[in-house]
């Protein structure tokens, strides 16, 4: 099989598996007929969208080849009558987004290359083509996306580019580099689906979350001392107003307190 078909196929399989994942999301929105084709597509697509207006490449990849709109769309209705069978195929969904999320990575990464770019751009594009449609699919839903949160998602395809770069500062033929960044893509990603490791979360604690014990006592000294200084500037600047207006102030305040017989 030529490299160009394996990465055809791969792209089909991904562009499917975004489109059920969306369909799904649309559903637990109760989006109508059109957010459901709308988001499918978006999720699809997306990403490989905004990467071709990045870089200026056009046509489009769905504006070049039209059936891959079509294939998102008769997914995300598909999806949407046989919904009930989500639950028995979440295996394969996952397996197939990563096959996606291979695919993805590589092309966005070939682009950027034979659009004369460098190994950062490469990276920007990998991963744009890889996590964006998901990104507009968690924000069209009204929640948090997940790549933002808990998937080890875009590192795969910032590691599959470089990688990409490397095998071909190296001389190894084009047709090796794809086979062998799918299948690191692919294989990284599935070791994380498995291990369930993600990233360290940043977590602010604002005022109504609950403060670590450690912290408390070095918190209230800090806010002591904060509040002691602003008192201290506010006795300040009293102290440096000009006093004509304080006598000014002071006697309007007396004339203002009228007694009750001279009215």
């Amino acid at each position: 099989m030529e490299t160009s078909m394996l990465l055809t196929i791969t792209f089909i399989v991904g562009i499917t598996a975004e489109a059920i994942t969306a369909a799904l999301s649309a559903g637990r929105m109760r989006m109508d007929w059109f957010g459901v084709i709308a988001l499918g597509s978006i999720t699809a697509l997306g990403g490989g969208t905004v990467r071709d207006i990045l870089l200026n490449n056009h046509p489009l990849t769905w504006v070049g080849e039209p059936r891959y709109l079509i294939i998102t769309i008769v997914a995300a209705l598909v999806t949407a009558q046989l919904s009930f069978l989500a639950a028995h195929f979440r295996r394969v969904f996952l397996t197939a987004d990563a096959v996606g999320l291979a695919a993805f990575s590589v092309i966005g990464t070939q682009i950027a290359f034979d659009l004369g770019h460098g190994v950062v751009i490469a990276a920007v594009a990998a991963t744009v083509t890889g996590v964006f449609g998901g990104v507009l699919r968690d924000i069209l839903s009204d929640r948090v996306p997940l790549v933002f949160s808990q998937e080890i998602y875009a590192a795969v395809s910032i590691l599959t580019a470089v990688l990409y770069w490397g095998l071909d500062a190296a001389g190894v033929p084009v047709n090796w580099i794809i086979v062998i960044t799918l299948a690191f893509a692919f294989s990284s990603r599935m070791i994380a689906i498995k291990s369930h490791k993600n990233f360290p979360q940043y977590n602010y604690q604002g005022r109504e979350t609950p403060v670590d014990p450690r912290l408390r006592l070095s918190a209230q000294l800090i806010g002591k001392g904060v509040r002691k200084a602003k008192r201290k500037a506010k006795e300040g600047a009293e102290h440096l107003r000009p006093r004509h207006r304080r006598k000014s102030r002071d006697h309007t305040h007396d004339s203002d307190e009228t007694p009750p017989d001279s009215q």
